[in-house]
């Protein structure tokens, strides 16, 4: 894993990012140089083109980055690659000719953007079909030894399993007799140190998930093993290393207290925020207006009720106040008075409501409590105060995500399909925690640009 601005990236994703970076530079300079040939003309200096094609490359790949190119299913799956890349690559001509029409003085021909994603598209190719037999090689995985092989040690494993699958586990180490979750789990001993563990299986990382340390940790053979240049790191950070969570059933005060992140957010990253909220808020009113006043006609002749929805929802601090949506449920959904989770197949949403919940135009009124202040763009999605009474009874650390201001996206909702139950609450409080902990305005950007793939390929929409 690669940290940055304190956000985890797959060392692998890193790389092939990287790569398509250079693909896309010489892409664009290939169709210009192509263009150029067929014209008859003397092929420019690459300073000439410097601006457009740094440009270009820059376009194209925030869009492979906003359609989920970068996500590791879509990465080792070549069908999903060529549905995405094609529509990634359309999405970018529309996106860059809107830009040469805008900005007329641009000096780049049509023609020429044409022949850049036809070489885009080629090379993007081969490179992911490459990537595919390549990311898994062994020789390519950090070696991992664990230490334990109980229940904490059986996260590990699954997070390293199905995560971003980065890592080899070499051998896991039982400390003690009540550790019997993995069966093919060794004895610790002292015949046979933990160096030599480290020495025979070539460990590049300890990750210590002993369920209980009093007198049990070797701290020792830890520190000879640390000495010696071998990583050495607590369950609960390789969990949130490899899964983009803090884990719940892991975590305690004392890690959160000791542990980097959840410093709060500056009052730079505020104002800098804000700036992009208010900014952001407007543009897309202009631009959805619209979609606005269309949706708004075809609520209001389609069924009984307003045209909006509001309901109350707790903000920063616990702070109440009421959200603004489309409606799109019946004007009677909740006729008892108790606030009730949304079903798959809800028969409470109307037609037109299945449509623009699925589209998320639902949502597009919230720019609203962003203007107000109330909501961010990006952050934990609001809860009802009935809901959140009860979570805050039997789910630990449920208050937290009100440190905050909860926003239209947010990290959760990236990662974790609609949530209708209690587990699933607790599921997307360990994603928002990894967005508390690791806050940066970098981390609002990736949710931003991705949030595009969860509009294009809905999932979990009820």
């Amino acid at each position: 894993m690669i940290r940055i601005f304190r956000h985890y990236i797959p060392k692998s994703l890193f790389i092939l990012g990287l790569l398509e970076g250079f693909i896309l530079i010489g892409a664009i300079w290939g169709g210009v140089n192509l263009r150029y040939t067929q014209a008859e003309l003397s092929i420019p200096a690459f300073s000439f083109y410097a601006i457009e094609v740094f440009s270009f490359a820059f376009v194209v790949y925030i869009v492979l980055l906003a359609t989920g190119l970068y996500q590791l299913d879509a990465c080792r799956d070549l069908r999903v690659t060529v549905i995405r890349l094609t529509t990634s690559l359309g999405l970018s001509f529309i996106v860059l000719s809107v830009m040469l029409y805008m900005f007329p003085n641009i000096e780049l021909w049509r023609s020429v953007l044409v022949y850049a994603l036809l070489f885009a598209f080629v090379g993007l190719l081969v490179n992911r079909y490459i990537y595919t037999r390549i990311v898994d090689l062994r020789r390519l995985k950090r070696r991992v030894l664990v230490l334990g092989a109980g229940e904490r040690a059986d996260m590990v494993r699954t997070c390293g399993t199905i995560g971003s699958n980065d890592v080899e586990f070499v051998c896991f180490l039982r400390v003690n007799d009540t550790e019997n979750k993995i069966q093919n789990a060794k004895d610790y001993n002292k015949e046979h140190s933990l160096k030599e563990y480290v020495t025979d299986f070539s460990v590049q990382e300890i990750v210590v998930a002993i369920e209980e340390r009093r007198g049990a940790l070797p701290i020792d053979d830890l520190l000879d093993c640390k000495m010696k240049g071998c990583h050495i790191i607590e369950a609960t950070t390789f969990i949130e290393r490899q899964s983009g969570t803090v884990s719940l059933n892991n975590l305690n005060l004392s890690w959160m207290i000791f542990s980097d992140g959840f410093e709060g957010v500056g009052d730079f990253d505020l104002i800098l925020k804000r700036l992009f909220d208010v900014t952001a808020s407007l543009l897309l009113l202009i631009l959805s207006l619209p979609i606005l006043i269309i949706t708004s006609f075809v609520v209001k002749i389609t069924s009984k009720g307003p045209v909006f929805y509001r309901q109350e929802r707790v903000g920063m601090n616990g702070k109440i106040f009421n959200v603004l949506k489309f409606r799109s449920m019946t004007i009677n959904a909740e006729e008892d008075g108790i606030p009730k989770w949304a079903d798959k197949n809800d028969v409470r949403v109307t037609p037109v409501g299945r449509v623009i919940r699925a589209s998320r135009i639902d949502e597009i009124p919230q720019i609203f409590n962003v203007l107000m202040g109330a909501m961010s763009f990006v952050g934990p999605r609001p809860e009802r105060p009935f809901f959140v009474d009860q979570f805050e009874e039997t789910i630990p650390l449920y208050r937290e995500r009100h440190r905050v201001k909860p926003g239209i996206t947010g990290w959760a909702q990236l990662n974790y399909p609609y949530g209708a139950s209690e587990e699933d609450t607790k599921r997307k409080l360990e994603y928002d925690l990894y967005y508390i902990k690791n806050y940066s305005s970098f981390l609002d950007f990736l949710i931003l640009i991705q949030t595009v793939r969860v509009i294009l390929w809905p999932d979990g929409v009820r």
